[in-house]
């Protein structure tokens, strides 16, 4: 029996001792897991300051420079500006010129007189504000936030419009956009079917969440809604891979992924809560996002205004922040655009287009 005993306890002991060891490498191996994710979150957040970037100035008189875009020769920017149309940048020789326009900009002489203020004339002579490229066929679409989508060809001149509705519920704010470069197919945003770009600040205080999530089919040439009583959606872009269309929401500062293929396909999920007030959403060259912070979020019981004046972010494709743009206090932005290793600056408000080399 004293020999079985000892036996039994040297079995017990092993056993023990097994136990520490496959529990001594599984801690290793969650560590060695866990370990990428603890680097990344200590990771710090770059800061790319902009206060001393290059200005490339609009026409006398002429301001808002919402959204930019490149043609597939890669000349520009182009600019939707307040006055109804879409200029180009052609070089410090020939500086900026009309590109596109609707037709009543030279129709009506109301639309070219520069004392009438421009919310009296937006919803007449029409209003350009996101914009993108299809390369393959040189079209420039437009988003204009009164006329609705449209769409011009590569020489320019007066603007198609594609579509004024969808579902029967008629566009009253076409914001942002952005186009598959392999089929043409356009996503975009109506961030309200009850307030006009006029009076955004309405869809704000009232809490509005009419707006919608489109896509414009190239083949058919139908307005599909894909997502219904969002909470002003301004931004959108195609992801790199065409897997989904991630869409910034003005309020509640948020943005939104809606997945376009796989398991999650017409699946809308949160992608990243954002430090300010979103309003165009950019590709970058490594696969995330530009965001162009047009306010930054107000903060409760906040002690003293922040030290950085925050007006862009870029985000990696998981949502993750990190780049932070800071500018001068005052200066809003509304558009960051990535082109050859430089960011190209938009402003709804300002008179001149930034440059960061």
């Amino acid at each position: 029996m004293p020999f079985h005993q000892t036996n039994a306890a040297c079995s017990t002991d092993d056993g023990r001792a097994n136990m520490g060891r496959t529990s001594t490498l599984l801690l290793v191996a969650a560590l060695a897991l866990l370990l990428p994710w603890f680097c990344a979150a200590a990771e710090p957040i770059k800061t790319t300051p902009t206060a001393w970037s290059f200005h490339l100035p609009l026409p006398n008189g002429v301001t808002g420079a919402e959204s930019l875009a490149f043609d597939r020769r890669g000349q520009g920017p182009y600019a939707g500006v307040f006055e109804g149309r879409v200029l180009k940048w052609g070089g410090s020789t020939i500086g900026w010129t009309t590109f596109a326009h609707s037709a009543n900009y030279r129709k009506i002489p109301l639309c070219t007189a520069s004392a009438v203020p421009s919310e009296d004339t937006e919803s007449i002579c029409g209003r350009p504000l996101g914009l993108q490229f299809f390369a393959k066929t040189g079209d420039l679409c437009v988003a204009d936030a009164y006329l609705g989508l449209m769409k011009v060809g590569p020489d320019g001149g007066e603007a198609e419009v594609l579509a004024t509705q969808a579902d029967g519920v008629p566009f009253h704010f076409v914001n942002g956009l952005d186009v598959d470069q392999a089929t043409g197919d356009v996503y975009f945003t109506d961030s309200s079917t009850t307030y006009p770009r006029r009076f955004n600040s309405e869809i704000m205080m009232n809490a509005d969440a009419t707006g919608r999530l489109l896509k414009y089919d190239a083949r058919t040439k139908q307005v599909t809604v894909l997502r219904a009583d969002l909470p002003y959606p301004n931004g959108v872009a195609v992801s790199s891979d065409r897997t989904h269309v991630v869409v910034a929401h003005t309020v509640p500062s948020q943005a939104f992924r809606y997945w376009l293929k796989g398991a999650k396909a017409g699946q809308y999920e949160l992608l990243a809560d954002l430090p300010g007030y979103p309003d165009n959403i950019r590709r970058d060259a490594r696969g995330g996002f530009w965001v162009a912070l047009n306010q930054e979020k107000a903060r409760l019981n906040a002690p003293a205004a922040p030290v950085k004046h925050l007006v862009g972010v870029r985000l990696t494709v998981d949502g993750v922040e990190v780049e932070e743009l800071t500018a001068a206090k005052g200066v809003t932005l509304s558009d960051v655009s990535e082109k050859d290793g430089q960011l190209w600056l938009g402003s709804v408000e300002l008179n001149y287009v930034g440059l960061v080399q």
